[in-house]
């Protein structure tokens, strides 16, 4: 299992491109999320409109969905007709189609693809490809869901955004975790603090952890400092860095 982190911003940092990674297995390719600056992150990753098998969506804030328009049209612009699949959540997928249709209307009858919106259901799971997805509700302002990914005897999880519930089992023994935090010592409702998200990810046994997801100030003024606490197990990703597990 492969990851690339085609971003690692928070909403509105002008110099990190949104929270969004892309996981690759041996016989599936999944993003996972697709902010507004992240569908031009894949692309500088590959042009190819047929490597994506699909996409989840963690949750309704437009820093991890606005960019699918842009996304599905470039795929089509590039003469994609396999079938592709988005992991959602229900509401997600009842608004999906009036969501395209204010993109670009009328540009989605003119897709040579199919597009299945499969649901994703806390405590479910979703098999996918070779991947096996579960997912877990987090304290968010937004109903957000955490995924969980299974294959080849490899496991990571993303967040999305939200601090993770009290002593969740969900988490245990991960190869990588991929956990958005804000501030770093200082607690924001619906967001884990760089603090908290080392000590909940040191309890739950993960073997690595990546941070994400960053305040812009808190980046770009204290990020080195910060850096030289964290433990030799924990990750502050570049936009485009890349973990083999």
């Amino acid at each position: 299992m492969r990851i690339i982190f085609l971003g690692v911003g928070e909403a509105f940092d002008e110099f990190q491109p949104n929270n969004s990674s892309l996981v690759i297995t041996q016989n599936t390719k999944l993003m996972l999320d697709c902010g507004f600056t992240a569908a031009v992150q894949l692309w500088k990753y590959s042009q190819d409109p047929n490597l994506l098998d699909g996409l989840y969506i963690s949750h309704q804030h437009g820093d991890h969905f606005f960019g699918i328009p842009a996304l599905f049209l470039r795929m089509w612009e590039g003469g994609r007709e396999r079938p592709f699949t988005i992991i959602c959540q229900k509401e997600f997928k009842d608004s999906f189609d009036s969501f395209m249709e204010f993109a670009y209307k009328g540009f989605r009858e003119k897709f040579k693809y199919s597009i299945e919106l499969v649901e994703a259901k806390e405590g479910e799971t979703v098999q996918f490809g070779d991947m096996s997805l579960s997912f877990e509700a987090t304290v968010h302002s937004g109903k957000n869901l955490a995924v969980r990914v299974e294959s080849g005897g490899r496991s990571m999880a993303y967040s999305g955004d939200g601090s993770p519930k009290e002593k969740s089992s969900f988490y245990k023994g991960l190869d990588l975790l991929v956990l958005e935090t804000y501030k770093y010592d200082e607690q924001i409702i619906g967001h884990s603090s760089i603090v908290s998200g080392v000590n909940f990810a040191e309890v739950a046994g993960a073997k690595k952890l990546a941070l994400t997801h960053i305040n812009r100030d808190v980046r770009r003024n204290d990020l080195l400092t910060i850096k030289e606490k964290l433990p030799d197990w924990v990750i502050v990703p570049e936009a485009m860095d890349e973990v083999e597990l």
